[in-house]
């Protein structure tokens, strides 16, 4: 068996690698939904539970009667280090399932 030669080789593998058409994919399209900036996982009809799973933050009790109450889920999302940014998301159930919600920035005290 005869042996070929290392700069035969590398010859061939660029000039397999130059007739090699390239096979570029375009990447698949993101949902309109994910470059929203307010995308929130919220839907009508949720349990206490899913919403406190959905927002990844615990819910508080505001007012109301148990199943018809009033919840808060306070968010600590933005802002930077030296103004850090807590926002509440005030979240309304009607027999023990959500009916709405209402988000709260609170006041602007840097401009008083």
């Amino acid at each position: 068996m005869k042996l070929v030669p290392f700069p035969v080789l590398v010859a061939l593998a660029i000039a397999h690698a130059a007739l090699t058409p390239a096979r570029a994919e375009t990447p698949p399209r993101a949902p309109f939904t994910t470059t929203l900036s307010n995308n929130t996982p919220l839907a009508f009809g949720m349990s206490p539970d899913d919403v406190s799973a959905a927002l990844g933050s615990p819910l508080g009790y505001v007012r109301g009667r148990p199943g018809d109450e009033v919840l808060v889920a306070t968010r600590t999302n933005g802002g930077s280090g030296f103004f850090p940014r807590t926002d509440k998301l005030f979240l309304q159930f009607r027999h023990g399932r959500l009916a709405g919600w209402k988000g709260d920035w609170g006041r602007n005290w840097m401009w008083e």
